[in-house]
C-alpha cells in the first residue's frame, strides 16, 4: 500500500510517498482502511525534529474509516464498522493501525470525513466545556482564537449549554466565523480585556479559554471576574513565562490550570462519554464540525504547509 514516509527530518518536502507493507492486525488491534485524516500541529513538530521521532516515521494519529482486520481478544468489533480514533499509528497511509480500545464506533448519518476531523480537537473542546471549566448557563466565557478548530467547536458546545460566548480573532473574516459558531461578540485582541469588562457590565468572564499562551495570558487574567477561572490549554504565540502566585490573590482569588487531553481521556467510559456526546450533537445539528481544507494524502506536504502558514480555518484534512 502507498503511505507517506518521513526519512529524515526537515521542512514539508520530506513527506514523500513510498510503496510501505500493509498493517497487520496484532492481539487487540484493529486494521483500518483509511477515509480520513486529521492533520494536527504535532505532526509538523514531529516531521521538523522539534520532537523526536523513531525513523522511517509514518505520521499521524488521527482518522476515520472502515475496519478490514480484527486481531485476536478484540470484543465490540467487527469487519466493516465504521470508526474513529485519535489515538492510532501511521494514519497517512491507505491503511492503519489502531487499539481496540482506543477506537469508537461512529454512528449512522455521520460522514466518515467529518468523523476524521472531530476526535482531537472535539475531545478537546469537550473536556475544556465540561471537565477543565464548568461555566453555567448565562455566564460569559472568554474564547480566545475562535476561528481555529477547537475555538469553533468550543463556543458551540459552550453556546448549546446556554453559556454567553465572547471570542477573539485575528481578523474581520475570523471574527464572522465566531458569530456564525454563536459567539455574542467577536474582538480583536487588541485591548480585548477591557471590551470583555465593558460587555459584562464590569464584572468580567467566567472563564477564559486560553490556547494562544504568551501574549493573551496577562489579558486572560484581567478579563476574569472574581473566582474566575484561566483555563491554559495551549501556547500558539509562546509559552507564559513563570509569573508571581499573588496576582491570582489580588485578581480576585483566581484559579487557573493547565490541562492537557490525555487527562481527560484516562478510561474507555469517559472517552465513550465524551464520543458520544460530540457525535449525539453533530447528528443533531447543534454541532458543526467546520472542514476548512482537504488534501489528497498524497499531497500532505501542502497540508502542512497550509497549516503552518496560518491560511486555515476550521480543521485540515487528508483523503485517499
Amino acid at each position: 500500500m502507498q503511505a507517506i514516509v518521513v526519512t529524515q527530518t526537515g521542512g514539508p518536502e520530506v513527506l514523500t510517498t513510498q510503496d510501505v507493507v500493509a498493517p497487520v492486525a496484532g492481539p487487540g488491534e484493529l486494521v483500518v482502511e483509511t477515509a480520513a485524516v486529521g492533520v494536527n500541529f504535532i505532526e509538523i513538530y514531529q516531521r521538523s525534529g522539534v520532537y523526536a521521532m523513531e525513523l522511517p516515521h509514518i505520521p499521524g494519529a488521527e482518522a476515520a474509516g472502515t475496519v478490514v482486520a480484527v486481531g485476536d481478544s478484540v470484543h465490540g468489533f467487527s469487519v466493516g464498522d465504521r470508526v474513529a480514533t485519535a489515538a492510532a499509528h501511521g494514519t497517512y497511509a491507505a491503511q492503519f493501525v489502531v487499539d481496540a480500545a482506543q477506537a469508537v464506533h461512529v454512528p449512522e448519518g455521520i460522514d466518515l470525513e467529518v468523523a476524521g476531523a472531530l476526535p482531537l480537537q472535539g475531545c478537546t473542546a469537550h473536556y475544556l466545556a465540561f471537565s477543565a471549566a464548568q461555566p453555567q448557563a448565562g455566564e460569559w466565557a472568554l474564547v480566545h482564537a475562535g476561528a481555529g478548530g477547537v475555538g469553533q467547536l468550543l463556543i458551540q458546545l459552550l453556546v448549546a449549554h446556554g453559556v454567553r460566548v465572547i471570542a477573539t480573532a485575528s481578523t474581520d473574516e475570523k471574527r464572522e466565523l465566531c458569530l456564525a459558531a454563536g459567539a455574542e461578540h467577536a474582538l480583536p485582541y487588541e485591548d480585548f480585556a477591557e471590551r470583555v469588562r465593558e460587555i459584562t457590565d464590569g464584572e468580567g468572564a467566567a472563564v477564559a479559554y486560553d490556547g494562544v499562551g504568551r501574549d493573551t495570558f496577562d489579558g486572560s487574567l484581567a478579563a476574569l471576574r472574581v473566582r474566575g477561572d484561566l483555563v491554559l490549554f495551549g501556547g500558539a504565540s509562546g509559552q507564559v513565562p513563570p509569573f508571581d502566585l499573588q496576582r491570582l490573590n489580588s485578581g480576585g482569588s483566581l484559579r487557573i490550570s493547565r490541562p492537557t487531553l490525555t487527562h481527560f481521556m484516562l478510561t474507555p467510559e469517559e472517552r465513550a462519554w465524551r464520543y458520544n456526546e460530540l457525535f449525539d450533537a453533530v447528528n443533531a445539528g447543534t454541532l458543526r464540525v467546520r472542514v476548512g481544507a482537504k488534501f489528497a494524502i498524497a499531497d500532505a506536504a501542502d497540508a502542512h504547509r497550509a497549516l503552518a502558514g496560518r491560511e486555515t480555518t476550521g480543521k485540515v484534512i487528508l483523503v485517499p
